[in-house]
């Protein structure tokens, strides 16, 4: 049993507090604490990546207390390349609210981002439900002050329909979790699917209903139709490093629901394999055609990067909900690029509403404003990568789904909804590079905004964020060489659940 496998829970969980109570008010101290410790969590990814890549599936039982009865995190190839996907965007973030001042908004934010690296981690290790149901209150908790973070009346409004949402989410969570434990008599999910294939007839009724609330419940956290309204305006109205490290956030619902239907109703749960599969490609489809839609007609820049993101978990559900290897494989591939994409534009057009003055986020011709030449490549490229064009990640991403579900059922629909969507986000990201930069060259006059802080190395963050999405594609060979041994561990129920509970 490797001790490496909790310190990603474990860090986070000690400096949050730790910093709240002894470098609440000493801002330069925080703020090497913080990029330390995401340092630190990237190393500690790369090594669980590499400890993971060899096959091996890892328990820790907390206290030596065995499954089921323990709390037991479990680290496998999938949990390994979340963690890695996670360190890496908090890194990005945390730099870019550093060097723009965000976090001297308000003398929580170090400690609240501690909190939500604690949830995520957690969520992405966790074998239990109850315990994925504890993590997920902690990394929602966090969010509820980093999306209020720098105050505002639009805020305000848009976290109280953000608390109260997931404050349903959660109680339907317990729900359904009362129903699984009713139902099985336990909360372990290795264990939990071998109880669902021994379940006699009169139990699958109340099996599936739990099921089913379960997969709604994480679909509420993965921003799928119709569960999808409280994204555009949470994310819209927010800062927008925190609405680049919230790119993570809906990845947790479709980790969640790739996770709990594979252990749980996978092939060895008999009569109710795969029983919630047949609801999810209809949502999904539905969810790439509203948030594209929304994209071609945003009106203003945060609400187009907010609807981008709905759109992405569309593409990334459809391929999940397949449930194959190959498929799988292919979402796990436009799984980072998706998160690293939309955490760049959420950045970028930061950059551009600081300086448009009291044009801000709208979208409608303005002045010529500071640095709009370098702004409008990293506009351009940022704009690729979410729709989907070489030669960034994008393009082979949605390449790989399409070809991965080309014999699945549903596979022509999938293939229709994935080619009309990047027409139109196309569109839509053309409508708006044009208006923001080749309308506003001819418009007379200047925006004399002050130009930010540290606008060199702001753009650098996004930078640096367009090149691991090139790397994702130089590096398309390994990578999905990686993720082909992923998906198939995935669909390996017995192995994962065997290295959970032990031999017997």
């Amino acid at each position: 049993m490797s001790h490496w496998l909790i310190a990603p829970v474990l860090l986070p969980a000690l400096l949050a507090p730790l910093m709240l109570l002894f470098l609440r008010k000493r801002l330069m101290e925080s703020r090497v604490v913080s990029v330390a410790s995401c340092l630190a969590l990237l190393a500690m990814a790369c090594l669980l990546v590499v400890q993971a890549s060899d096959g091996t599936i890892q328990s820790y039982a907390l206290g030596d207390w065995r499954a089921p009865f323990g709390i037991i995190l479990a680290l496998d190839r999938l949990s390994a390349l979340m963690l890695l996907i996670t360190a890496t965007l908090a890194l990005a973030v945390m730099i870019y609210a550093v060097v723009t001042g965000l976090d001297r908004k308000g003398w929580h934010f170090h400690p609240l981002f501690q909190f939500q690296l604690l949830g995520l981690n957690g969520a992405f290790l966790t074998g239990d439900l109850f315990n994925l149901f504890v993590f997920f209150e902690v990394l929602l908790i966090a969010s509820y002050g980093l999306m209020l973070h720098g105050g505002g009346g639009a805020r305000l409004k848009a976290g109280v329909q953000y608390v109260v949402v997931n404050l349903v989410g959660s109680t339907l969570f317990l729900v359904a979790v009362g129903l699984l434990y009713g139902a099985t008599g336990t909360l372990n999910m290795a264990h939990m699917g071998e109880r669902v294939a021994q379940a006699p007839a009169g139990d699958h009724g109340l099996i599936l209903a739990g099921g089913l609330l379960m997969i709604a419940v994480f679909a509420l956290k993965a921003a799928v139709v119709p569960l999808h309204f409280w994204l555009p305006r949470t994310y819209a109205s927010t800062s927008a490093p925190v609405a680049a490290l919230f790119a993570i956030m809906t990845k947790v619902g479709a980790y969640c629901i790739l996770r709990f239907t594979t252990v749980v109703f996978g092939d060895g749960a008999g009569e109710l394999a795969w029983a919630p599969a047949p609801y999810l490609l209809p949502a999904a489809l539905a969810t790439m055609l509203l948030g594209f839609i929304g994209v071609l007609g945003a009106r203003q820049l945060r609400h187009l990067a907010a609807f981008s993101v709905i759109g992405s978990m569309g593409t990334l559900v459809s391929a999940i909900a397949v449930f194959t290897p190959e498929a799988t494989a292919a979402a796990l591939y436009y799984l980072p690029h998706s998160t690293f994409a939309a955490a760049a534009l959420f950045l970028v057009i930061d950059q551009i509403t600081r300086r448009r003055g009291d044009f801000g986020d709208a979208l409608s011709p303005s002045p010529v404003f500071a640095r709009s030449g370098p702004l409008s490549a990293l506009f351009f490229l940022t704009a690729i990568a979410v729709v989907g064009l070489p030669p960034l990640s994008g393009f082979p991403g949605k390449l790989l789904i399409l070809d991965a579900v080309r014999d699945a059922p549903g596979g022509w629909w999938i293939w229709g909804f994935i080619l009309g969507t990047t027409v139109i986000s196309l569109l839509a990201f053309a409508r708006a590079g044009s208006v923001l930069f080749w309308k506003s060259a001819a418009t007379p006059g200047e925006i004399q905004a002050a130009d930010p802080v540290a606008p060199v190395a702001s753009a650098l963050v996004v930078a640096a964020l367009l090149a691991v999405l090139a790397g994702l594609t130089l590096a398309g060979g390994p990578v999905s060489g990686y993720l082909n041994d992923t998906a198939e561990q995935i669909f390996e129920a017995g192995a994962y659940g065997g290295a959970i509970l032990g031999p017997g």
